[in-house]
C-alpha cells in the first residue's frame, strides 16, 4: 500500500489511484505548488496514480524557509520518493521542476531505481546556461517577472498580503534555479520527452533540443503554440502526450 500524503510533507496525492499500475510524479515550477497539477491528477486517475511534489515555503508549508539549491531540493525529494517506488514512476517537471526532476532521476538511478521516462517541460537543457538574476531584484522586480511569464496561478499577485507571504519562497526558488549548474556530462538512463512553447522567452528550440545530450536513451521534442506556460494554455494537448505515454507502457507491460 502506498504511503499517505499526510505522512510526508513533500508529496501530495489529490486523486489516489491505489490500483493503478503506474505512477506519475509531478514537479512544480519556481513559485509553483503541488496543487498546480490537480487537473492532471483529475484527468489521469484512476488509470495513473498521480502525485505532486510540494516544496517548502508555500501553501501548507508556508512557515518553512524555502530552499535555495536545486541539489538540496533534489536530495530531499529523492528521500521522500523512496516510499513511493512500489510501481513504475514517470517524472514530469515544468521549468524549475524539470531540472529538479532531472537531478532526482539521476540520484534514484544511482540508487538502483529511477523513472521510466522524464518529461521536461518549459526548460532548456541542463547544460544550457543563461545568466539570470531575478532572485536579486527587489519585490517589484520579482513581481514584474511573474507577470511577464503569465502563469495561470498568479492571481495572488493582486492580493498584497498574500503576495508578501509567498514572495520569500518565490525568491528562494529563483535563486535555486538561477544558480543551478549541472555536472559536466550529466545524463539519465531513461528517455526524455521535451515539451516546449514556440514563443517561450525562457527556452529556445535549440536549447530544448539539447536535452538529447543528457540522456542515454534518446530524446524527442514536442513543440506547442504558446509561451512559458503553454501547458496551461494547451492542457488537452499536454495531457494527450501523457496519455500516449501511459498507453504505450501499458501495451508493453501486457
Amino acid at each position: 500500500m502506498s504511503p499517505s500524503p499526510a505522512d510526508d510533507l513533500w508529496i501530495r496525492r489529490f486523486r489516489p489511484a491505489s490500483d493503478a499500475p503506474e505512477r506519475l510524479v509531478c514537479f512544480p515550477h519556481a513559485g509553483g505548488s503541488a496543487s498546480f497539477y490537480l487537473p492532471v491528477s483529475t484527468a489521469l486517475s484512476p488509470r495513473v496514480d498521480v502525485v505532486a511534489v510540494q516544496y517548502p515555503g508555500r501553501q501548507d508549508r508556508r512557515r518553512e524557509p524555502g530552499l535555495t539549491s536545486v541539489a538540496e531540493l533534489a536530495d530531499r525529494v529523492t528521500e521522500a520518493l523512496a516510499a513511493w517506488t512500489d510501481r513504475p514512476l514517470t517524472f514530469f517537471g515544468h521549468s524549475m521542476g524539470a531540472v529538479v526532476a532531472f537531478e532526482v532521476a539521476r540520484r534514484m538511478e544511482r540508487a538502483g531505481s529511477g523513472p521510466v521516462r522524464l518529461f521536461a517541460s518549459g526548460r532548456r537543457a541542463p547544460s544550457r546556461v543563461r545568466e539570470e538574476t531575478v532572485h536579486t531584484l527587489d519585490d517589484d522586480g520579482v513581481v514584474a517577472e511573474l507577470r511577464a511569464l503569465d502563469g495561470t496561478d498568479t492571481q495572488f499577485l493582486e492580493d498584497e498580503e498574500l503576495l508578501r507571504m509567498v514572495l520569500p519562497a518565490i525568491r528562494s526558488d529563483y535563486q535555486a534555479v538561477e544558480t543551478y549548474r549541472c555536472e559536466p556530462g550529466a545524463t539519465v538512463r531513461c528517455p526524455v520527452t521535451v515539451l516546449t512553447g514556440d514563443a517561450d522567452p525562457k527556452t529556445s528550440l535549440d536549447e530544448a533540443r539539447d536535452w538529447e545530450r543528457h540522456t542515454l536513451a534518446g530524446a524527442d521534442v514536442r513543440v506547442f503554440p504558446g509561451g512559458h506556460f503553454f501547458l496551461s494554455e494547451r492542457p488537452a494537448d499536454v495531457l494527450a502526450v501523457l496519455t500516449e505515454h501511459f498507453a504505450a507502457t501499458a501495451s508493453r507491460a501486457g
